[in-house]
């Protein structure tokens, strides 16, 4: 059989923006047809957006995307094109995917497979696909199988795995091979968390052996809806060698990778493997849809099985740093804001997201130039001439320092350095006398004075309440998007103030850990991260203790002893949310994995995690939307539900009684 050379498309789309994904896919049909795909598979629900959440269940929803795939069809000249869409069938909503072929529609695939963990809520809005069953979908006077099918074009048989689909262990494509399937095609829409794309890597070219065939991944780019980051990566796999990969965290709204197959030579491996099972009786006339036409001849690709496509570094720290400067960029773009803002405190997480929009901004000029950035941030008109990106980042980035009594000469130069450094502007301004017209007002009304002995935690919020007005003032000025700088350790135990520091539209870093941020701090000072930086001025930030500077310098308040060392909460919080490990089992883990600290000590640090835990979820409530960058993520609306009033782990707390080794006190 002759050369076939399939295609994998990567889109940037967004919920709802029908004309925009209707673009973005033709765009990437015009992209096939110069390099001379002739199957071309797109992402998962991409007419509609994957993030449309309960609007999938608008019956409104699913009739434009049937209007749009009318707009699709007439394109599929000459080409095999697989584009998702939700389709309403008897009572349900399912998952598709619609063949299409020579202007005409073949038929559909409905994913049998549903997300249901992490952060998906697919079983909310969608049926899953009885395996095996077919049926028909009817609209517009016509209809058109659907359900668990295979595809048949000029000899090459086609069978589907959509996301989820190829992630569990009955994969669908276990019962394919039996069938004799040629190419598998998988539509997905699979957020980026740390080392996921080694994890997809692995099941589409191990698919792609164990089934004997080529597979075909294709994935969404970028900040598609708010929360998750699509890191793109599209995968082309045959007989267990990776033939194409695409680019990943790419700031471009349309990729199209392709490769050239040679069928027979993955049916060559199938007669080979005795011990794969084969089976006539499954394949039914039902269930194996004919496509008629042939696979034109094609300029010879060179190189099958050569890799086309080197992959980017995978490392923590470089998915990290394009990850969420990919996030920042389409956050910014598609609320059409004009810049950011920071309160820069001088310290380790202002300083972070401050690196981090520095990076985004970097990043689109690598990828872009600054032409296409400018279009691409076309309303923004102070970057009508930038080239460069100081000249970016002065419009994009001002970061303000809010002065106190009790803020210190070391974190105003830090938060200057920083700003001035990356190239933002920087204003300072002190709150003092606000924040004294505040205590003395209430100080009046109760009758009596605030002292640090009786009103510690209140005289500490009311200074970083009290610059929360002045942000937002600035904000609006600018018509910017106000970052708020919490991150994931602090949300855990609710080490922040709400309405103070968690003020903001977009909390970037509150997906992380503080640990994990300072390690990545000290790299982007010294050796920088995916080709960004480094940025020696971080030093002034990296020499610090984590501080919340909010009480008089006499107290050497730190971020640590408020709370415990960040690693020692990092290892907690990892054990009792990810791992759900019980009070008990988690000191004794961290007493084998922790022995420079007293039983006494670890024992306090747990029952202080789980207390603060309990007590501060309507904190998490309220927290600005975050990206997801692993899978702990602590945002109730995304992966992480507890519930607002619970008995605090006082039972399980009790149990902790831990003799100290060294005077015998019960703790």
């Amino acid at each position: 059989m002759k050369r076939v050379r399939l295609g994998a498309a990567t889109l940037n789309q967004t919920p709802l923006d029908w004309d925009g994904n209707l673009q973005r896919i033709l765009t990437a049909i015009h992209q096939a047809r110069q390099q001379h795909a002739q199957i071309l598979c797109f992402p998962e629900l991409c007419i509609t957006g994957y993030g449309c959440e309960d609007m999938f269940l608008a019956p409104h929803v699913w009739q434009t995307a049937w209007e749009m795939l009318q707009k699709i069809v007439p394109e599929s000249q000459g080409l095999l094109l697989v584009v998702g869409l939700p389709l309403f069938v008897n009572n349900g909503v399912y998952n598709a995917a619609c063949v299409l072929c020579d202007g005409q529609i073949v038929g559909f695939v409905a994913k049998q497979n549903l997300a249901g963990d992490g952060l998906h809520y697919e079983p909310r809005w969608f049926r899953a696909w009885p395996q095996g069953v077919t049926a028909q979908y009817s609209a517009d006077g016509k209809s058109w199988p659907i359900g668990d099918l295979l595809f048949e074009r000029d000899g090459l048989r086609i069978g589907f795995e959509i996301c989820e689909d190829a992630w569990v262990a009955d994969r669908p494509g276990n019962r394919m091979a039996r069938l004799g399937v040629d190419v598998i095609l998988n539509p997905s829409a699979s957020h980026f968390s740390f080392g996921k794309h080694e994890i997809r890597r692995r099941f589409v070219i191990e698919g792609s052996r164990s089934f004997a065939c080529s597979y075909v991944y294709a994935n969404l780019v970028g900040n598609e809806a708010g929360r998750a980051i699509y890191d793109g990566g599209a995968l082309i796999a045959s007989c267990g060698t990776l033939i194409a990969e695409g680019p990943r965290f790419e700031f471009h709204e349309v990729q199209v990778v392709t490769a050239d197959i040679l069928p027979d030579v993955s049916r060559g491996h199938r007669a080979a493997i005795h011990a794969m099972p084969t089976s006539v009786s499954e394949l039914s006339g039902q269930r194996l849809i004919p496509v008629p036409g042939h696979f034109t001849e094609i300029p010879v690709k060179s190189g099958y099985a050569v890799l086309q496509r080197a992959p980017h570094s995978t490392d923590a720290f470089s998915e990290f740093t394009r990850a969420i400067a990919l996030g920042l960029f389409d956050y910014l773009r598609k609320t059409r804001s004009n810049g950011f803002v920071v309160s820069m405190s001088g310290g380790a997480d202002s300083s972070a997201c401050a690196v981090l929009i520095r990076c985004m901004v970097e990043q689109a000029l690598a990828e872009l130039g600054p032409e296409v950035l400018r279009t691409r941030l076309a309303w923004i008109s102070s970057l009508h001439a930038a080239q460069t990106a100081e000249q970016f980042m002065r419009p994009l980035f001002a970061g303000i320092y809010q002065s106190t009594c009790n803020s210190t000469e070391v974190t105003r130069s830090a938060a200057a350095g920083v700003t001035q450094t990356l190239g933002g502007e920087f204003l300072e301004i002190s709150v003092d006398e606000l924040v004294r017209s505040y205590t003395q007002t209430i100080e009046s009304a109760i009758g009596r004075q605030l002292s640090w002995q009786t009103d510690d935690i209140a005289l500490q919020n009311i200074q970083a309440r009290t610059r929360s007005p002045s942000v937002w003032l600035l904000t609006n000025i600018r018509g910017a998007l106000l970052l708020s700088t919490s991150n994931r350790s602090e949300a855990a135990v609710g080490y922040a103030t709400m309405d103070g520091d968690t003020s903001g539209g977009l909390a970037p870093i509150a997906g992380i850990d503080k640990a994990f941020l300072r390690l990545w701090l000290q790299q982007m000072e010294t050796a920088g991260s995916a080709g960004r930086g480094p940025y020696p001025i971080l030093k002034l930030v990296n020499a610090q203790q984590p501080t919340a500077e909010l009480r008089p310098a006499e107290y050497a308040q730190t971020d640590e002893s408020d709370l415990m060392p960040y690693p020692i909460l990092e290892q907690i919080e990892e054990l009792a949310i990810r791992d759900r490990l019980s009070p008990v089992r988690i000191l004794e883990l961290l007493g084998t994995r922790c022995p420079q600290w007293s039983a006494t000590q670890l024992a306090e640090w747990v029952r202080r995690f789980f207390t603060l835990w309990s007590r501060n979820q309507w904190k998490r409530e309220r927290f600005a939307p975050s990206f997801h960058v692993d899978d702990r993520n602590l945002d109730p609306r995304t992966w992480c539900r507890f519930p607002i009033l619970s008995g605090g782990f006082r039972h399980e707390l009790s149990q902790l009684a831990v003799e100290s080794p060294d005077n015998g006190e019960t703790t």
